[in-house]
């Protein structure tokens, strides 16, 4: 029902000036990454730090007026880098990568504020990629949970499998795993099919 009123409200008013397109998933599946290749082509400047280090983005990083343009067509969006999803931020993480044991628990607090913020900001979106490691087993705890909050919400959501540049990606997997969701297939990293995604981007908003 609420989905009608906003598509009745959106096609009464107009459309919003700037979308507010969140950037979601479980950390290291390559979001920053994926963020900085949009800024970059449409705006000239990255928006973040890239790190092994999981949990790397640990606040809410922001983009605004990041005019999109795909076959002819235009949109212009605020981006919105959101922190890994996670069920648990474990200190131990952080030691496992070389960080010492304070600034390590320092920075697991901080993570687990920026998942906090990351569910709050679902609030305030109008569209979400939710980026998994297409390497990795796409039926997890945290992407069925992201995924079922969001299509409470009545959000676009479009499912991003990033690292098809790697040699034991199966894309299809998360395809077949969640067939309702739009979807598009990349490598961020090695800028590989960003021209689909942004045509689905568009679509999709």
């Amino acid at each position: 029902m609420f989905g009608k009123l906003k598509k009745f409200l959106t096609g009464l008013f107009g459309k919003k000036d700037q979308i507010k397109l969140g950037i979601y998933g479980p950390p290291n599946t390559g979001k920053t990454t994926l963020a900085n290749r949009i800024s970059k082509e449409f705006t000239g400047e990255e928006l973040g730090s890239v790190s092994e280090v999981p949990h790397e983005t640990r606040e809410v990083k922001k983009k605004e007026k990041v005019s999109m343009q795909s076959d002819g067509k235009e949109i212009s969006m605020n981006l919105l880098d959101m922190p890994g999803i996670s069920t648990k931020v474990d200190y131990k993480e952080f030691v496992e990568h070389g960080i010492d044991e304070e600034e390590a628990k320092v920075r697991s607090k901080e993570a687990t504020k920026g998942v906090v913020e990351a569910i709050k900001w679902l609030d305030k979106v109008d569209a979400v990629m939710v980026v998994f490691d297409s390497a990795e087993d796409p039926y997890t705890q945290v992407n069925v949970t992201i995924l079922g909050n969001l299509e409470a919400k009545d959000i676009p959501i479009i499912l991003v499998a990033n690292k098809i540049d790697l040699d034991d990606s199966e894309p299809e997997s998360i395809k077949d795993a969640f067939p309702q969701y739009n979807f598009a297939k990349i490598s961020a990293k090695e800028n590989e099919n960003m021209g689909e995604l942004y045509k689905k981007i568009i679509e999709c908003v």
